[in-house]
């Protein structure tokens, strides 16, 4: 065996921004693309808790193909709910979430609407969504971000694998304490840049069990790229 190279720490700030221009130059940056209002954007990000993509679609489309109007899925039984989402996974919590939730938005406002989230503030967004029954920090940043384009960064479970790797964040940290850090870490310019790419990375890359270290761009800059087997030790 060689003698492994011991990367050298490195401030999170400059971390941050040596792997948004290394990850930028190998993916490219990405274009906002226009994304669900959002209130379809909470809902579809609720769905999206605990499972694949491919599951969260299938189920978000099962749930609009069942209760084509958001009042109908407001009215309609937990259990009606819960059979239209099962493919999504956790159906029971989330369909009592979902049906919970648009009933504090009627009750609040008188409609299914959220449209005027993207006149609020950052601050205003972020406290109003909080107080949501079961609206975490990542539902929260999905919506800011996706349907509202404000400058907050979401920290899914690749970027939290990803940041962690990387020594950005602490092996155990809290979900809300995972987007203070990285919140407070990513300009707020190269947020939406930076979640595309690092999940990208982590799908392609950087995975769970087996990351591709010695393919990832950013090797150079991670401490935990010696933790990890290399393919030709199979």
């Amino acid at each position: 065996m060689g003698n492994k190279i011991k990367v050298k720490r490195q401030k999170p700030e400059s971390v941050v921004k040596k792997a948004i221009l290394l990850l930028e130059k190998e993916k490219g940056v990405p274009s906002p693309k226009p994304y669900k209002n959002p209130l379809e954007e909470l809902i579809f990000t609720i769905l999206s808790q605990n499972t694949n993509d491919k599951n969260r679609d299938r189920a978000y489309a099962s749930l609009r193909s069942r209760f084509p109007a958001w009042e109908q899925v407001m009215k309609a039984p937990v259990q009606e709910i819960t059979r239209a989402i099962k493919v999504g996974g956790l159906a029971n919590q989330k369909s009592a979430r979902i049906k919970k939730i648009l009933k504090q938005i009627n009750d609040r406002y008188g409609k299914l609407d959220l449209g005027f989230l993207k006149d609020l503030t950052l601050e205003e967004g972020v406290e109003l969504l909080s107080s949501f029954n079961g609206v975490g920090p990542k539902t929260v940043a999905c919506v800011l971000l996706f349907s509202c384009n404000k400058p907050i960064f979401p920290v899914d479970t690749h970027i939290f694998r990803i940041a962690t790797r990387l020594g950005l964040l602490p092996e155990k940290c809290s979900d809300a304490k995972a987007h203070e850090i990285m919140n407070s870490l990513v300009p707020p310019q190269k947020v939406y840049s930076f979640h595309i790419n690092v999940i990208k990375h982590g799908r392609e890359v950087c995975k769970p069990a087996r990351p591709r270290c010695g393919e990832c761009v950013l090797r150079d800059i991670c401490p935990s790229r010696d933790r990890f087997p290399s393919p030709e030790a199979d």
